[in-house]
């Protein structure tokens, strides 16, 4: 039921018939803001409610369905070592029960209205959702506020659902290209809570306690760190009414919202480690090669993306061509930018068979080198603007889409901007800006980490 998926990232900042509620407990109205109203009659508002939690909408008239999700600001990165993988045991945990609805009455709920319900944890922020259909909204917002606000996390279910979680652990571990990623995380961060998986690992799952784990809802499910995000045929006024319902007292207080996270425990800019190894007797070789990227909110982020989409976003882009097409040396490679709180990264992906890897990674590294050193061309940053406005706009056409960009924009970036603004300010990226962030991102140290038939010796002759 629940796992890490996650729906799609598409920021570059970027009535019916429920569950039968308590009625309204009375609080304040709360702020509330007109943020966008386009020509198609959509719009989108936020209300900060007293207790700090935040309620964002998005009204879409074409369509008749709904999205709503419920995002937390916790994650793997607010993690101890000894308390790995919470976030995400958690996130399974709260869909054993509640002390009005047993885990087989959410889900036959959810069947009933042929909706779909999920959650996903990442490094900071954990979000729970649901698609239904508009009439189904109440039933939605009802559901998924009971797992917040009043999940059991009985020692029963968490001894059920820990055997769960290792199986999602082993099952990542049987799939190399997933493998690689947390093996890649690991050796550009070290031991800290970016470089630790969001799964946790086998030791810190078995010793989780239904103590810590609950602990760890009690203490970081409060308001002032949720954000209750909604997209499709929806009206504000109406979420911010079931919102009150499912919350109840929660909402009293003159708590103000978190403020953004900070990124105090960002690592500098060079890798922990130069290289990872997993060896496994496996038919292709999956690597990655990055560096230390930049944060979410830095300047530079649209002149990187653009960067990152004619190195390696697309068909057309460098490492594609120059990697598959020319040579027909591997079946996937590209690249990708990930932004946290006062980091991020910058990494190549490809997978190919073993006796390739040398010549594949060469080719990634003097791609790379190439663009760092003199730059892409007008042409390219052309193109690259194109894609990532087309992609970013054929990505918002459904309710979850524009939900998850709701929610992200408002936890990680606290700001809403329209997208014409976003559109806006891919238009104005220069040639001479993507230089810039080329020579720099570029150019900085690299980690690698691999996954395949390989072993120590080998890895240092790549490295060489």
């Amino acid at each position: 039921m629940t796992g890490l998926k996650t729906l799609p990232d598409t920021s570059l900042n970027g009535t019916g018939v429920g569950a039968a509620a308590a009625a309204p407990t009375p609080v304040a109205v709360g702020h509330t803001e007109v943020l966008d109203v386009d020509e198609f009659g959509g719009r989108v508002e936020r209300t900060e409610l007293p207790g700090g939690l935040r309620v964002i909408t998005e009204l879409m008239p074409g369509v008749l369905s709904a999205t709503v999700g419920i995002w937390v600001g916790v994650g793997s990165r607010d993690e101890t070592p000894a308390l790995a993988g919470s976030s995400h045991f958690l996130e399974h945990l709260l869909f054993k029960g509640t002390r009005s609805r047993s885990a087989l009455e959410i889900a036959t709920a959810m069947d009933a209205v042929g909706g779909e319900m999920n959650a996903f944890t990442a490094k900071e922020h954990t979000c729970y959702y649901a698609n239904v259909l508009a009439s189904d909204l109440p039933l939605a917002v009802t559901m998924l506020g009971d797992l917040v606000t009043d999940a059991l996390n009985t020692a029963p279910d968490l001894e059920s659902e820990r055997t769960v979680v290792l199986e999602e652990i082993a099952m990542r571990d049987d799939e190399p290209a997933d493998a690689v990623h947390d093996l890649f995380a690991e050796t550009l961060f070290g031991d800290t809570p970016l470089g630790r998986s969001v799964l946790g690992t086998v030791g810190s799952i078995e010793s989780l306690t239904r103590d810590d784990v609950d602990g760890w809802y009690r203490q970081r499910y409060a308001a002032p760190s949720i954000v209750v995000a909604a997209a499709g045929r929806v009206d504000h006024a109406q979420v911010l009414d079931l919102v009150r319902q499912a919350f109840g007292d929660r909402l009293s207080g003159d708590h103000r919202p978190d403020p953004l996270r900070a990124g105090d425990d960002a690592v500098g800019t060079v890798p922990v480690r130069r290289t990872g190894l997993i060896h496994r007797r496996t038919e292709q070789t999956h690597l990655l090669l990055g560096s230390v990227g930049m944060g979410r909110l830095d300047d530079a982020r649209y002149a990187a993306a653009v960067l990152d989409a004619a190195v390696g976003g697309g068909m057309s882009s460098r490492l594609f061509q120059e990697i598959r097409e020319k040579r027909g040396l591997v079946y996937s490679v590209g690249s990708s930018l990930t932004h946290y709180a006062g980091t991020g990264v910058f990494s190549v992906y490809a997978g190919c068979a073993p006796k390739r890897v040398p010549d594949v990674l060469r080719l990634i590294r003097e791609s790379l080198g190439e663009v760092a050193a003199h730059g892409i061309t007008d042409d390219e940053v052309a193109r690259g603007i194109g894609q990532l406005k087309g992609g970013l706009v054929l990505g918002l056409e459904d309710t979850g889409s524009r939900m998850s960009r709701l929610g992200k924009s408002e936890l990680s970036y606290g700001e809403y901007l329209p997208l014409p603004e976003v559109l806006r300010r891919l238009d104005a990226v220069g040639t001479d800006a993507v230089r810039a962030v080329a020579a720099d991102l570029l150019a900085r140290p690299t980690a690698l980490a691999v996954v395949g038939p390989y072993r120590e010796k080998d890895l240092e002759k790549l490295t060489a």
